[in-house]
């Protein structure tokens, strides 16, 4: 398979050197503006430069990343621009964003019951909002709002408390009745008579999608620019320890020897957290979803249905995004089971009446991390200088930004960072459990 990096070349992706026209090697980029397009244009396009480098793995860093998917490479953004550390590589067994980044169906939001999970997801939606600006690349982040749907008037209950709890947090969230809930996703089947009859709903304006690869790509430019090293195809086989602390890691291209090492893989944290010594309680399970043939605007919002268990948006290609649950099994393998992609379109079609003549144009799968309280850890660990940031779960893309910022403050500080502190390792010891099981709706 291409490298995304391959694709971002040209095409805005880059950065033009206009007095030259040729490609530039220097780690000062200029920024990407409409003028830059305009030079471009007057040499056809030639002068556009690689996103980041692709350096050969130094003797020793102050900081190893392990895993280049969103997650680590905001962890090594925020390490270089939040605290000043930038001689930090982020390791990346395959190809920049290929994991789970790549494989999510891009939804943001903060509307989680838990003050615990308010407060984190919302800093990460903070984050996303500015996003683009940023770090300079355009994230796509359409904030066209999250309907969570009720069925019934437990669900309604239930969504109340739930806005209730949110508010209260700070965080923008609001009951509509059904003909409210009509009137903002006017294809939505209402009737009485439909078998989920829909009575209502719960809405977060600002949530809504950002285009994975976009942030994937922006971070590792913007990580890149402020000399962060971004190693592909480099796995890491061991990791090194002296005693009670890590002293670096052992990988396919060779040694790399540092003080402080962040395992930030998604699911295979717990394997690589293995290598320490360190039994985590995560499991990994495949998480599918799929898209249909592209079409005109239909769907302007996010609908989600811990009832019928599927979720929808619409891509900016036109296509509909169907997601829903894990898969029981657990496992590694990227791929999905055909009971679950027949959950997801008779869900979807209860929902979406006018979706059944639609054609399925391709499905896959990632696996996803999860914990006993389906909530992540952020965390030093028993081993000094190792961190850990993994069981996200279905939670994974729109923490991204928040995840990459309080784990960056762990690393830096030693310490976790107050909105990251109750996710400690530790918890599953002292019994301080953050549930989010039932509060986080459906997988997303």
């Amino acid at each position: 398979m291409t490298s995304p990096r391959r694709r971002v070349d040209g095409g805005g992706g880059a950065d033009y050197d206009g007095r030259s026209g040729r490609r530039s090697g220097r780690r000062t980029m200029s920024t990407y503006s409409f003028l830059g397009l305009v030079r471009g244009a007057f040499s056809g396009h030639q002068g556009w430069t690689r996103a980041w480098r692709s350096p050969e793995p130094k003797d020793s860093y102050d900081v190893i990343i392990v895993g280049a998917g969103g997650h680590g490479l905001a962890t090594a953004y925020y390490l270089a621009k939040e605290h000043g550390i930038t001689n930090v590589c982020v390791l990346e067994k395959g190809w920049l964003g290929g994991g789970n980044t790549g494989r999510n169906t891009t939804i943001i939001r903060s509307n989680y019951l838990w003050d615990e999970s308010a407060h984190l997801y919302e800093k990460s939606l903070q984050l996303f909002e500015g996003l683009s600006q940023d770090v300079n690349f355009n994230m796509m982040v359409s904030q066209r709002g999250v309907l969570n749907l009720a069925h019934n008037l437990h669900d309604l209950r239930e969504n109340s408390r739930r806005v209730n709890a949110i508010r209260l947090n700070g965080v923008d969230s609001e009951i509509l009745n059904a003909e409210e809930t009509k009137a903002f996703c006017p294809i939505l089947n209402i009737s009485p008579d439909a078998r989920y009859p829909v009575v209502g709903a719960s809405l977060q304006r600002r949530g809504g999608t950002a285009r994975h690869d976009a942030v994937a790509w922006g971070l590792a430019r913007a990580a890149d620019r402020r000399g962060v090293d971004i190693i592909e195809n480099c796995e890491v086989t061991g990791i090194l320890r002296d005693g009670g602390r890590v002293t670096g890691v052992e990988t396919s291209r060779g040694t790399i020897r540092a003080p402080k090492v962040g395992i930030v893989v998604a699911a295979h944290t717990s394997v690589l957290a293995q290598m320490a010594g360190i039994r985590l309680p995560i499991d990994s399970h495949p998480l599918q979803a799929l898209v249909s043939e592209p079409i005109k605007p239909v769907i302007h919002c996010v609908v989600m249905s811990n009832q019928v268990h599927v979720y929808v948006s619409q891509s900016n290609k036109g296509e509909l995004v169907i997601g829903a649950g894990i898969d029981a099994y657990v496992g590694y393998k990227a791929a999905g089971s055909l009971p679950i992609i027949e959950h997801q379109l008779a869900a979807a079609i209860e929902l979406f009446p006018i979706f059944s003549r639609l054609r399925m144009l391709r499905q896959w799968a990632g696996t996803v991390d999860t914990c006993p309280d389906a909530s992540p850890i952020i965390s030093h660990t028993p081993v000094d200088g190792l961190y850990i940031n993994g069981g996200w779960g279905t939670g994974g893309f729109k923490s991204t930004p928040g995840s990459g910022w309080v784990f960056a403050h762990t690393i830096a500080q030693d310490r976790p960072h107050p909105l990251n502190e109750p996710f400690a390792l530790e918890r599953f010891t002292t019994g301080a459990l953050i549930d989010e099981h039932g509060a986080a709706a459906v997988a997303h």
